[in-house]
């Protein structure tokens, strides 16, 4: 058997989920009565009536006096009607013992029980003492200022409806009508089991080739919002009896399982080879055409779900969304999620792979459509891979690429599924190229309200999205080479420059390698092009560094010349951790990686505005932060220098 076994049959994601649902027993799990103070969110199985009026009894609306409505007919400011007062004031929360008779009135607290004989209140307001009299300057007629018993709920009434959620609105109700322990469905109990060698758990040392298990936590909160009860089982090792016991437990204490990772069929992935020995049926689908998440297995132990989700988290929350979050709904007592969807037009080209279902996450922004005079949405790949842990955080949404579809053209109309019920768009928006220096000061714009949102592209690909009104800001740092001047250059006449902030490029490389220690940056640069042992990192085509990286090879193309991090933050652990010998970065990362640095050149970071844009709010905000001294000294202090 080769090293890397291949899928025995990779289907069609609706083939596998009717297989998957054709082995599982999809009803409710039984009743269960729990306190109203713990019932939040849970599932009601039958409809509840009320067993007593709200209110119980009639009450007045306001501070005022008990009357009968025919004592004040005719009433009014210059001719007031004279009734005698009672001496009962009815205080909430108190049974009257006297009748209004006819010209008479009985002093009422808000919430006060109408006393016999009163169809009505008269606000304190329109009434006036003179004497042992009271006046009443404004006419009622029967009912003013009366709650009624039962008008809000009558007994009887049912007043919520099998299935409904539980939610603050739906717990007062039920306060409202006595109820201290209420009937819901039992929520699926959902055992999660990370597996790997290479997992540590949060809060324990890294060591290098370890990765935090974040896939534990993101599943169990998801299984929350799905309305199971998450139970975490921990990290399993690499060890198939170890496994073993641990899917047994599992099986015996919970509803639904779900193992992440080790789901491939390398050497190392037990995962599938543990669930492989179920029965009744074991499993029913391994390997599904979509991307992320061909690597699924899907099984079933007498009727219980069995799911090993792809170690990478994004594939992870993917295929828990597609597959698991509706089982667990179901069991759950819950109704189907329906997503909103939003159309919007495609920010750039894609390429899919033919045969796979592609789901595509991405971050919506609004554009101009010149034609009409408003504003339609403009979707951006949020393209970090199934490995990354914030894609699915960032992301607003996310487009189906159909299986045979290998081209998604730039400008292509296309249905975004959003990931939330409603689209919260961002109140500044900015896209180009990344800098610790923006990182801070988005932050700094977050304390003050502003919600933002940034989509790392590189500062060409921000330039061509400040040009089509994409953004609120690109942030760039382009060289002209026929001018030598930065970013100025680029600008057309709907464009805008907000001066930011110099930052010093230079050659990054692990302190003590003498192929690059006491050089300058040109020496080192020509030296590491002339050793086919020395591993450059490069970065993405279209950055301002990438720009400055192949202007400084000119036509060379040394080892790692094809590796393209997005940022420097990526070329800085690249070298750190002995995967790349050398590349550029600016001072500030290579200090916070603790990395030697050759000077290389002050390049100048600025902001570009589209004029329709300029004027708002979120956009003077940063102008003026740009210009705060305490802003201006923070940002010298990571090595950059804000221009006067």
């Amino acid at each position: 058997m080769s090293t890397q076994e291949q899928f025995l049959e990779v289907i069609d994601r609706d083939e596998a989920e009717r297989r998957f649902r054709r082995v599982l027993r999809l009803t409710p799990l039984g009743e269960e009565l729990v306190p109203l103070a713990a019932s939040l969110g849970r599932v009601l199985p039958r409809d509840v009536a009320a067993s007593v009026d709200v209110p119980a009894f009639d009450r007045s609306n306001f501070d005022g006096f008990a009357v009968r409505a025919a004592d004040t007919f005719g009433a009014a400011e210059e001719a007031p009607r004279r009734l005698r007062p009672l001496p009962e004031t009815i205080a909430t929360g108190v049974v009257p013992r006297l009748e209004v008779v006819p010209g008479t009135a009985s002093p009422i607290a808000t919430g006060g029980m109408l006393p016999r004989g009163a169809d009505a209140v008269v606000m304190i307001e329109h009434t006036d003492e003179e004497g042992e009299a009271l006046l009443v300057r404004h006419a009622v007629t029967p009912g003013a200022g009366v709650s009624f018993a039962g008008t809000d709920i009558g007994a009887g009434e049912t007043v919520l409806r099998r299935g409904d959620v539980l939610t603050s609105r739906e717990t007062g109700v039920l306060a409202a009508i006595g109820v201290s322990q209420v009937a819901v469905w039992r929520r699926p109990r959902v055992a999660i089991l990370s597996t790997g060698d290479e997992i540590v758990a949060p809060g324990a040392p890294l060591q290098l080739g370890k990765i935090y298990d974040s896939n534990a936590r993101i599943i169990a909160d998801a299984v929350r919002e799905s309305g199971g009860e998450p139970v975490e089982m921990g990290i399993v090792p690499d060890d198939v009896e170890q496994l073993r016991t641990a899917l047994r437990q599992a099986l015996s204490d919970c509803d639904v399982v779900l193992l992440s990772g080790g789901t491939s069929k390398g050497q190392g992935d037990l995962s599938y080879r543990v669930v492989a020995e179920l029965i009744d049926p074991g499993i029913v689908a391994h390997g599904v055409a979509l991307k992320p998440g061909k690597p699924i297995c899907l099984a079933a132990s007498d009727g219980k779900p069995v799911v090993v989700l792809p170690g990478f988290p994004t594939s992870a929350v993917f295929t828990f969304h597609e597959f698991v979050a509706p089982v667990i709904r179901a069991l759950a007592g819950r109704p189907p999620e329906s997503r909103a969807a939003v159309q919007a037009r495609l920010a750039v080209k894609i390429n899919s792979e033919i045969g796979r279902t592609e789901y595509l996450l991405v971050g919506l922004v609004e554009r101009p459509e010149a034609a009409a005079g408003e504003f339609t949405l403009a979707a951006y790949p949020m393209g970090k891979g199934s490995g990354s842990v914030t894609t699915f955080s960032h992301a607003d949404g996310f487009i189906t690429i159909g299986r045979h579809v290998e081209i998604v053209a730039a400008g292509s109309v296309v249905d975004v599924q959003l990931l939330g019920r409603d689209l919260r768009l961002a109140d500044l928006v900015v896209i180009g190229s990344h800098c610790v220096g923006l990182d801070y000061l988005l932050g700094r714009l977050q304390e003050f309200g502003f919600r933002t949102k940034f989509l790392a592209v590189g500062s060409t690909a921000g330039l061509d999205a400040a040009r089509r009104g994409e953004c609120d800001l690109a942030g760039i740092h382009l060289l002209d080479p026929q001018t030598g001047h930065y970013n100025r250059p680029f600008l057309t006449d709907d464009l805008l420059l907000i001066p930011g902030y110099g930052r010093l490029q230079g050659v990054v490389f692990r302190r003590g390698d003498g192929r690059f220690e006491g050089r300058d940056a040109g020496q080192a640069v020509a030296a590491a092009v002339q050793d086919p042992s020395c591993v450059m990192v490069n970065r993405n085509q279209g950055s301002g560094t990438r720009i400055l990286i192949d202007r400084l090879l000119a036509r060379a193309r040394p080892p790692g010349y094809a590796a393209q991090p997005r940022s420097h933050n990526a070329v800085a652990a690249a070298v750190a951790q002995g995967r790349a010998d050398w590349g550029l970065a600016i001072r500030r990362v290579a200090d916070q990686a603790d990395l030697g640095f050759l000077p290389l050149t002050h390049e100048q970071y600025d902001f570009v505005v589209p004029k329709s844009r300029a004027a708002r709010s979120a956009v003077e905000a940063f102008r003026r932060l740009l210009m705060d001294k305490v802003v201006q000294q923070t940002l010298a202090e990571m090595g950059l220098l804000v221009s006067p």
